[in-house]
């Protein structure tokens, strides 16, 4: 059953708070010369992918951004919440009869749905959060009305992974991705190559379970909601010695954390999109987040659009322009040594200096 979330309907921690707004400012040309709806009479709108906006994760980012949009932009906003692949389309459909202006889809799943409805609407700007356009041929297309909305977070991650190299105790960690689409496997392609940057730089043999980047191969739960499928992929990992996983899967990753919490002992999760350590209730374990600033990507995109200024050139997150980057270790700080933290912040500087560069065959 799919949920639709209305500014006047919200109620409870992700309810919709928009503040009053004030007189409505003039009318601005956009590119075209044509005018541009004043804020408040520009409607933004999103729609999630089956992981829901509590997911504590991409949706959830996602989410916060058009509610900030609303809070802060003065625009009317509308969000509509998928359960399953089938809900796509329709709620996309719904946002369309709706009236939106602008309307954002969360995740990659939900590209073929806006693709096809910003080619048959031109008239209402889209945007697609993890997922640029394609043919029929898996080609890259441009849509002069849909905004890609991109993250390298290989560069994130392979600083994750560095941290994951420096600290595990068994010498083994794992990561494991919800399905084999590129956005998630660019978190494992960095994760990889930072554990390789820590064996190269201490001459140890970290393991990285999950994951073979040469070959692109490696554990998948199957969805992003299952949480039993990650608590016993993690299970596994656990058996086989693994302290150090990171799920990049959405609501599976709880999954993960549930199980790592009922085996008591020293492994720790590192979780992905937001800092887990504040996002959800596994703070205590978490060692530290490979963290995308969608709510802030999606923010801008609204902004953008509301004063007539939308472009379809795609936005790609980055260490350099704060896009990408990894959470603060909060409890785990001093597990951390001073030496390893200040290779990581040298390693930060060389990726966006360009000295080195974290290739990935799924980067944007």
């Amino acid at each position: 059953m799919k949920k639709t979330i209305r500014v006047a309907a919200l109620g409870g921690a992700l309810a919709l708070t928009l503040a009053a707004c004030g007189s409505a400012p003039d009318e601005t040309p956009d590119a075209s010369g044509s005018a541009a709806p004043a804020a408040s009479d520009f409607r933004a709108c999103m729609v999630s992918d089956q992981g829901g906006w509590d997911d504590k994760s991409f949706n959830q980012s996602g989410f916060e951004g058009l509610e900030r949009a609303g809070d802060e932009l003065g625009v009317d906003v509308n969000a509509v919440e998928s359960t399953a692949d089938a809900d796509y389309a329709p709620n996309i459909d719904s946002l369309v009869q709706d009236g939106c202006n602008y309307i954002i889809g969360v995740g990659f799943l939900l590209e073929p749905a806006i693709q096809a409805a910003a080619e048959a609407n031109p008239d209402i700007e889209f945007g697609l959060i993890d997922s640029s356009f394609s043919d029929d041929d898996f080609n890259t297309i441009v849509l002069d009305n849909a905004k890609p909305l991109l993250f390298n977070t290989a560069e994130a991650a392979f600083l994750a992974g560095y941290v994951a190299g420096a600290t595990t105790e068994t010498g083994t960690v794992a990561t494991f991705g919800g399905l084999p689409i590129p956005s998630v496997q660019i978190f494992m392609d960095g994760f990889a190559d930072g554990i390789a940057q820590w064996n190269e730089d201490s001459g140890e043999s970290v393991q990285l379970l999950g994951w073979d980047k040469a070959t692109q191969e490696g554990q998948f739960s199957g969805d992003f909601e299952t949480q039993a499928n990650g608590q016993s992929i993690t299970q596994g990992f656990l058996d086989q010695g693994a302290d150090i996983i990171m799920p990049v899967a959405g609501p599976v990753g709880l999954g993960a954390a549930a199980a790592i919490e009922a085996a008591g002992g020293t492994a720790k999760l590192i979780w992905v999109d937001s800092d887990g350590y504040e996002s959800t209730e596994y703070g205590s374990i978490i060692l530290t987040s490979v963290m995308k600033e969608i709510g802030q990507a999606v923010y801008d995109s609204i902004s953008q659009a509301a004063d007539g200024e939308f472009t379809n050139e795609p936005y790609v997150g980055t260490l350099e322009n704060e896009g990408v980057g990894i959470a603060p270790f909060h409890d785990f700080e001093d597990a951390v040594p001073a030496d390893v933290q200040t290779r990581i912040d040298e390693l930060r500087e060389q990726i966006i200096s360009g000295e080195l560069v974290v290739e990935s065959p799924n980067a944007p």
